[in-house]
This record gives structure tokens, sequence and C-alpha cells, in this order.
């Protein structure tokens, strides 16, 4: 099923609301909650979601969980977290979730809601218009951080746009062929101060979209990682490790890229249908929590938080008999017989975390069979 338009009204306005919330505490919080109280009645006239038979009535926050474990506690449908989630205008960041916080799922009007206390578990802090003195880092997050961390560390797509103004390596010191960790190499293009850190990655396969054969960009192999030694054309990079050799022509990959840690699971505002395009370790399959790069983006109405259903494409086979009183198996050529398109068959679900115009990064969540390059992502049903 397609997230209605009451929904995606929803969705867009609890999302502008969040973000005033989580804005360095300069946000207008009567802005905030406007946008939240008009984000519980848009929702409201939506379809009403499906709740998981398992659900808790009332469910205590633990330190490690997220928000997709929790919405999916209360929903078969993860997806739907929008169309249930009350945002309390008296909560400081009613949008955000801490260890310790009370969920309880009540009726309003016939409809479930998931309602917030704050506080300590077992609820003796009452709901208070109070401002809660709680670091933003603390709040759960959306998916497992520590999974997208491996991914900032180990892996990349070079953007088209991007890799043609990344620094690259030009030589290492000492007149060495190849560098590793230990090792100063010398760099151009732009790079920040010193001590700043870097990953080094390697130039792979070029990346097409498979529908049209447009190039994307490149597949970074994770090469190694230092920091900036010294400024300068060339500048000195020292490699503090190193898993292969660092050639000259490696990339430099900036480590204080900033991924959202919050944001809420939903459906795409509009039907997508896309292709895996890479996994980012460079294998050609893909299982649970980790890293897919899919050929939709921005353009195309994708956004943080969007979760896609992931299908194993099917194969086109021939269709063969047994001959009889043979071993032999042929063609057939009867009714039947040439070839025969097998069915796509569900295979998992995936969350956007990351946007580009063509190009979006995504976490598998869930995986009920293997996961390949070239299967199809979509909104899911």
């Amino acid at each position: 099923m397609n997230i209605s338009r009451p929904s995606c009204i929803a969705l867009m306005l609890c999302t502008a609301a969040m973000a005033l919330c989580s804005a360095a505490g300069a946000a207008p919080r009567a802005a905030a909650a406007g946008l939240a109280l008009a984000a519980q009645e848009s929702a409201a006239v939506g379809k009403q979601p499906e709740l998981n038979p398992k659900h808790p009535d009332r469910y205590v926050v633990k330190r490690g969980d997220t928000l997709w474990d929790i919405s999916a506690m209360f929903l078969k449908e993860p997806w739907y977290w929008p169309e249930i989630w009350y945002a309390n205008p008296q909560i400081e960041n009613p949008h955000l979730i801490y260890p310790g916080d009370v969920l309880t799922l009540v009726y309003v009007n016939g409809q479930p809601r998931i309602q917030l206390e704050r506080g300590a578990a077992g609820g003796t802090e009452k709901l208070s218009p109070r401002v809660r003195e709680e670091a933003l880092a603390n709040a759960i997050p959306t998916i497992p951080l520590e999974k997208i961390a491996a991914f900032l560390g180990r892996g990349s797509i070079l953007q088209k746009h991007e890799y043609e103004k990344m620094p690259h390596v030009v030589s290492v010191r000492g007149q060495h062929m190849v560098g590793s960790a230990g090792n100063d190499v010398y760099v151009r293009g732009k790079v920040a101060g010193i001590d700043s850190g870097y990953t080094v990655v390697h130039v792979g396969d070029e990346l097409r979209d498979p529908d049209d054969g447009d190039l994307l960009g490149y597949e970074g192999i994770y090469v190694g990682a230092g920091t900036i030694r010294r400024l300068g054309d060339p500048a000195t990079l020292f490699l503090n490790d190193t898993a292969r050799e660092a050639l000259p022509g490696d990339r430099l990959v900036a480590q204080s890229a900033n991924y959202p840690a919050y944001f809420t699971p939903s459906a795409p505002a509009k039907p997508v249908e896309g292709s895996i395009i890479a996994v980012v370790d460079g294998t050609t399959q893909a299982g649970q929590y980790e890293v897919i790069a899919v050929n939709r983006g921005t353009r195309h109405g994708l956004a943080p938080g969007n979760v896609l259903a992931v299908w194993q494409r099917g194969e086109r086979v021939p269709d063969v008999e047994t001959v009889p009183g043979s071993a032999y198996r042929h063609s057939t050529s009867g009714a039947f017989g040439g070839n025969v398109q097998l069915p796509d068959e569900p295979a998992g679900l995936a969350m956007v975390f990351r946007t580009y115009d063509r190009v979006s990064y995504a976490l598998i969540l869930r995986a009920s069979s293997e996961i390949h390059v070239l299967d199809i992502v979509k909104s899911p049903d």
C-alpha cells in the first residue's frame, strides 16, 4: 500500500517539527508544537495502520533500542509510525525518545496512538511543560548507528560530482611505490586543517544506472585512514592504518561527514521502484545490517527514513523436459517451451539514511533471503 496524501503531509510536518526542536536550542518551541499538532490532525484522516498482534500496551524504552525496533514492536508495518505517534507539545523535543521514557498505546476516537511519558522507568515523573535537560546525543537513534559508522569507515560510493573535487594521492614519501601504515603520502587538492582525518579509498569500478547506462559514480574501495600533518601543495597525510597499499590516484574522503541520527520511519511520499547498484563493502550480495546503494534519490522523492521493500529479481530460465527413456534434457517445443520469466520474490526491507540526486544509501534491516546487486527496491506494499 502506498502512503496516503494526508499521511505524506503528516510526515512532512512531523519532520519539520523535529528539525525545529533539534536545532541547537534556538528553535521556537511554539512553532514546533504547532507543526506537531498539525501533523497529528493530518495523520488522523489517513489509513488506519495495522498493529502488531504481539504489541505491548506499555513499554519502557531501554538503552540500545532504536526507533525502528520500537516501531516494529507496535506495528506490522513500521513505516506507518507517523500515523500513531502523538507529539505532546508540552514535552521538550517531542519527537525524540530517550531511555527510561514510557510509551503507552491508547485509542483516540477509535484510532491507535502512542503517548510518551518522560521520566524514569515506572512512570514516576509525569508530563509537564518543564524543559528536559538531557543531551540530544542520549536520544535513541532511528537505526543502529554503529552499522552506519562501519560504512563510513570502510567503504563508500564516490559520487560522480564529488569524485572530481576530491583530494588525491600523488606520491609516497621516500620514493616508495606504495604506501602503508606509518608512511607519509603527498596529496593534492583542498584539504581541511592540520590533524583533520581522512579515509583513503581506491577508485574501483564504474557504477552505472541499469535503466539508462548513465554514470552515477565509482565504487570506493577502502585503503586506510590518516591525518593531515602538513598543509601546502602538496599537503602531507600520515597513514595511521591501512588494509591495502595506498597508490597514486587514490582519493581522500573526509571523515567528518554527518548523517542524521533521528528521522521517522516512513513510506516514500510517492511510488518508487529502482535497483540495487552496489553493496558498499565491494561484494555482490548483502545481508542484514549491510549498506547498499540504489539508483533512486531525491529527484525520485526519496528522503532519509524512507523504507524500501527489497525483492529478489526473478531469473529468466529455459523451459526444459526430459526425453522419456533418456538421461538427456532439451527445451520443450510444445505449448510451453522457450524461456520462462520467474517471479520476483520478497527478500527484505531497507531504510534510506542518505540521499543524493540520483543515488541513495540504505541499511538493510531485514533479510529473508540473499540480496544481490540488481535486485529490486520499491515502495512497500
